[in-house]
């Protein structure tokens, strides 16, 4: 019962009628403390969701919901209202920030047009599987993506996901602008054709 609760056909229960957890329920599965501690981690500043088309986007470009991107670009919001005493302190801030006041958006917008965003989508295999992008806000719960930029990520819009990320460092900022930027990535590293050909919704 110890080591594996219902090898032996039906399993223990207590008092209650419920299963006794045994130490092979801790250790094995998705849930498990292998695949969920150790080998993947929860990180800060950063948000996944379904990909859809966004046509209208440029190559650098991808579409960030607004609930995500309030929450990616609390932090830096919060210093805007603080900056521009539209708030006093942390928690006014924040209540602005969930009564979803206008000027919330307009300090949004301030921070997002200097602030890229990185687009990884799992499995990561090559260099392209990550890249970096201009977020602009949109309407919705969907990350809206070039058509152009799919084959670097081997995405299609049939309800794949992608994880956006920030990078808070004025380095990994940097990184992000002069070698991670979409409409710097065109060709192949590895064989060096071009990767931004038409796929997807543009055939």
């Amino acid at each position: 019962t110890l080591l594996d609760n219902g090898i032996r056909g039906q399993p223990m229960r207590d008092g209650h009628n419920k299963v006794y957890k045994s130490f092979s329920d801790v250790i094995e599965g998705k849930e498990g403390r292998f695949r969920e501690t150790l080998l993947g981690k929860r990180v800060d500043y950063s948000g996944r969701s379904v990909i859809v088309v966004g046509p209208l986007l440029s190559l650098h470009q991808c579409g960030l919901p607004r609930e995500i991107a309030i929450e990616l670009f609390q932090t830096f919001v919060i210093r805007g209202l603080i900056r521009q005493d539209v708030a006093s302190n942390t928690g006014i801030a924040k209540s602005k920030i969930r009564e979803k006041e206008p000027i919330v958006w307009e300090i949004l917008q301030e921070v997002m047009q200097g602030h890229p965003v990185l687009l990884n989508r799992a499995p990561t295999l090559h260099r392209l599987g990550i890249q970096a992008f201009q977020p602009i806000l949109v309407e919705g719960r969907a990350i809206c993506l070039h058509p152009l930029v799919c084959k670097g990520f081997n995405a299609d819009f049939d309800g794949d996901q992608m994880a956006v990320h920030v990078p808070l460092s004025l380095e990994a900022q940097a990184e992000a602008r002069l070698l991670m930027f979409s409409h710097m990535n065109l060709l192949s590293p590895a064989i060096g054709d071009p990767v931004s050909v038409p796929t997807q919704d543009m055939l």
